[in-house]
């Protein structure tokens, strides 16, 4: 009686986890959509990251799939329905041979994204003399905000940074030079609901993160700007990620600072934001998105010399917050479309 009761209970979590990924995000759903609609420019591994699947996964899957309604050489179609791989029945396990060897095209890989997800297909070039400095909140000494979700931590910088990380690998497979300012040496991007909290992250390349706020922030600010000066010339953009800690009532969107001085960060934020939005209509249309701009005196925006944007990324206070960020797929619903935003502030600034 025991072991069938734990049976159903986790049944039950099951099945509620796949309600939450639907009814508070939009994106994490994708997997589970029947047909989806080829936009013009797609290619299948746009597609697919737009619907948070990792190509190398569910390229092979794609391709069977709709062998029927796709072009010369696996083209798609604008304006043609697709069917997504579901991904129940999908073996999530690195291949054997990497998809880019399939494929024609070339992969890098990059070991700090971990064992599953190494290997980064080059889509395109697109973002080709683009540069990222992606510096998620906190880490080693300091967790940063902290709440609770079913007995279990879920601390600011664990999934902070694993968003960060699915951002840095969506910038790579499209061209773009990426730096990670804060690094975990072992974690990579991880699909489990609850990140285990740690404390060996340091600052690039490889230093000891202080205790200190002050320091912290400066050396952070300081790897960035020796960074900046190596690459000058080139397009260059900060960005900071992080998770708020508010009241516990505050269920909040995803929101930008900039600091005052730089309108071309101003720029950059407004240009993420107005993809929020966008996404959020197009997802969930009638939902509604209150996410917002504003400048903010904060150190590593201020300090920094490339042009930056500072991410809130929800309330680590607020359930309904915290239940949209320990499903795997809504962290890359969000690392889409941040990147999706980056493009086009590349587009428009180059």
């Amino acid at each position: 009686m025991f072991k069938a009761n734990l049976h159903i209970k986790s049944l039950v979590k099951v099945i509620y986890l796949i309600i939450l990924a639907t009814v508070f995000w939009g994106q994490p759903a994708s997997a589970q959509t029947k047909e989806v609609v080829a936009e013009k420019g797609d290619g299948i591994f746009r597609l697919l990251k737009r619907y948070g699947l990792p190509a190398a996964d569910y390229m092979q899957d794609f391709i069977t799939l709709n062998k029927d309604a796709l072009g010369k050489d696996n083209t798609l179609i604008a304006g043609a329905k697709y069917k997504l791989p579901d991904t129940a029945n999908t073996v999530s396990d690195v291949p054997d041979q990497p998809v880019a060897a399939k494929t024609g095209l070339r992969t890098e890989r990059h070991e700090i994204f971990g064992k599953k997800y190494e290997n980064v297909v080059i889509e395109s070039e697109q973002l080709k003399g683009a540069v990222y400095y992606l510096m998620s909140g906190h880490g080693g000494p300091d967790p940063g905000a902290l709440g609770k979700y079913n007995n279990h931590l879920v601390a600011e910088d664990e999934y902070a940074y694993d968003v960060t990380l699915r951002l840095a690998r969506n910038l790579i497979s499209e061209g773009a030079t990426v730096y990670m300012i804060t690094i975990d040496p072992n974690d990579g991007i991880r699909d489990d609901s609850y990140l285990k909290v740690d404390k060996d992250e340091v600052c690039y390349p490889r230093l000891t993160i202080p205790l200190n706020q002050i320091k912290r922030l400066n050396q952070r600010s300081d790897a960035v700007n020796k960074l900046y000066v190596k690459n000058k010339g080139a397009f260059q953009r900060m960005v900071a990620i992080h998770v708020d800690s508010r009241s516990r009532a505050e269920n909040i969107d995803v929101f930008f600072y900039h600091d005052k001085r730089s309108e071309t960060g101003e720029k950059a934020a407004k240009i993420l934001q107005q993809t929020f939005a966008r996404k959020y209509q197009e997802h969930q249309p009638g939902r509604g998105y209150g996410g917002t701009v504003s400048e903010r005196n904060l150190y590593v925006v201020k300090n920094t010399y490339p042009p930056a944007v500072y991410i809130e990324l929800g309330n680590v206070n607020h359930q309904r917050d915290i239940q949209r960020l320990i499903i795997s797929a809504n962290r890359q619903a969000l690392a889409n479309w941040l990147y999706e935003g980056l493009v086009q502030d590349f587009k428009t600034n180059k």
